[in-house]
């Protein structure tokens, strides 16, 4: 948003960061294998290549240092505000202006953007005696480097996104590993790859090769949510069968298996890709426990049956709180209205993108605009370029502020309902963290990403409530 701000003419603007360092979710968790599972050269930006990328997917340090040469190419460094958190922000009707409250003081701004991602506040789960635990206890997402797990007795918590790229990376290192699993994910070949120097120097002397083969990425990846990755479909059928000829194809043990098989539709859930996770499940020194815990003691992890795993370390890869992100930090718009007030049983907003009742303020990657089978950097860009529409509009016709309509959400909202209907997440039998309390999807766009790109070229002003300055 903020090199697009500039390479548009708009110098006069903030980013403010609560961490010490850009680069969001790929700053804050380094756990050991932390990676991307959108292929890199799909994962950066369109106007920003990158065309030494190490390996098909790329880890955590790579990226991190990617999105800090960002900083440095585009000279943004005077636009960033770092170790700033936002404690609230406030509607001032009366000057058509955003005044946000920081753990630095305050700030004053015409328009707001929320560029909050929702991968950073962690899920602590609510097992009895968890902080009893003695021995080192800490979230995949705040790793503790300076606890040794040499020769130690390791617990995981959660089989989701982090401990599966977690689990390989230290079971050859800890004494013992326990992983203790509520419920399997479908997990496909991740078939990573390092990028020699040839294709590197490829990349770099000919960036049309670099657009082709990010081309080929995304539309391969477009290509199965239009065949029905999105709903259950004879494509569902194929991928998990393809999942289950991975599982057989790594694991012999026919009862360890049976324990990885999810009795959920493919898709339901997000979809995994790894070639390390069933190897690793299958050493001598790891152990797969799917009874539930009672109670965490300071020693260990009791189960229900009463068995007791004892352990030195225990690790939480319990994921993230993402519905609850923007309602940590209290937004108030026209007449007092609060944010999480106006959403009321479901949050929602126009395009995902614009709130009624919260003029100038904008949410990149907001409700209903998150993917699960293409790189959500493509839907931020076409929330950027719809965000310079608007500034554009408010410069041009001299507007002090701009909002949607409540019809306008409403309709919009009222046909995301209706492709949500018959999705995979409604129809697939599970739950998971793309939904909110009454098992609504809040967090995945249902459909392409050209189907939003196209929905997102051209603001419709008649759906927008127009101030004049």
């Amino acid at each position: 948003m903020a090199i697009r701000c500039r390479q548009s003419g708009i110098d006069d603007l903030l980013v403010v960061e609560k961490a010490d360092a850009v680069g969001g979710t790929w700053h804050e968790n380094t756990y050991p294998g932390a990676a991307c599972d959108i292929p890199a050269h799909l994962y950066a930006l369109s106007f920003a290549p990158k065309p030494d990328w190490s390996r098909t997917y790329a880890g955590q340090p790579e990226i991190a240092a990617y999105l800090r040469d960002l900083v440095a190419r585009f000279d943004l460094e005077k636009h960033i505000a770092l170790s700033t958190a936002v404690t609230g922000a406030v509607w001032d009707g009366t000057r058509s202006l955003w005044r946000v409250e920081t753990e630095r003081g305050p700030l004053e701004a015409r328009v707001l953007v929320s560029g909050m991602g929702a991968l950073h506040h962690p899920a602590i789960p609510a097992i009895p005696g968890l902080h009893t635990f003695l021995g080192p206890l800490f979230h995949t997402s705040g790793w503790d480097h300076g606890v040794s797990l040499k020769g130690r007795r390791v617990g995981v918590i959660g089989t989701g996104a982090s401990a599966i790229q977690v689990v390989p990376a230290i079971a050859p290192e800890a004494g013992h590993l326990t992983l203790f699993q509520r419920t399997p994910p479908w997990v496909m070949p991740r078939n990573d790859r390092p990028i020699g120097r040839v294709l590197q120097s490829l990349f770099r002397r000919l960036p049309a090769a670099g657009r082709l083969l990010r081309g080929i990425q995304f539309w391969t990846r477009e290509a199965r949510a239009a065949l029905g990755f999105t709903r259950v479909s004879g494509l569902t059928r194929l991928a998990e069968a393809a999942s289950r000829h991975h599982l057989r194809k790594q694991v012999a043990d026919p009862a360890l298996r049976a324990k990885l098989i999810p009795s959920y539709r493919l898709g339901c859930k997000r979809v995994l890709i790894s070639d390390e996770y069933y190897p690793a499940l299958t050493r001598p020194t790891v152990t797969l426990e799917t009874d539930p815990i009672r109670t965490v003691t300071p020693d260990g992890v009791t189960m229900r049956d009463g068995r007791h795993h004892p352990l030195d370390v225990l690790v939480l890869a319990t994921g993230f709180d993402v519905t609850a992100s923007l309602a940590r930090v209290p937004v108030v718009g026209r007449d007092g209205l609060i944010l999480a007030r106006a959403w009321g049983e479901r949050v929602a907003a126009h395009r995902g993108l614009t709130v009624a009742g919260f003029p100038n303020f904008f949410m990149l990657l907001g409700p209903n605009t998150g993917l699960g089978h293409n790189s959500v950097v493509l839907m931020i860009e076409a929330q950027v370029e719809y965000v310079l529409a608007c500034l554009a509009e408010m410069k041009a016709r001299t507007l002090a502020a701009i909002e949607p309509t409540p019809e306008a959400q409403a309709r919009d909202l009222a046909e995301v309902e209706a492709r949500l209907s018959a999705s995979i997440w409604q129809q697939g039998g599970c739950a998971s963290w793309y939904q909110d309390a009454q098992g609504r999807n809040v967090a995945l766009w249902p459909g392409t990403v050209v189907a939003y790109r196209r929905a997102m070229r051209t603001p419709d002003w008649s759906e927008f409530v127009l101030t004049p300055a």
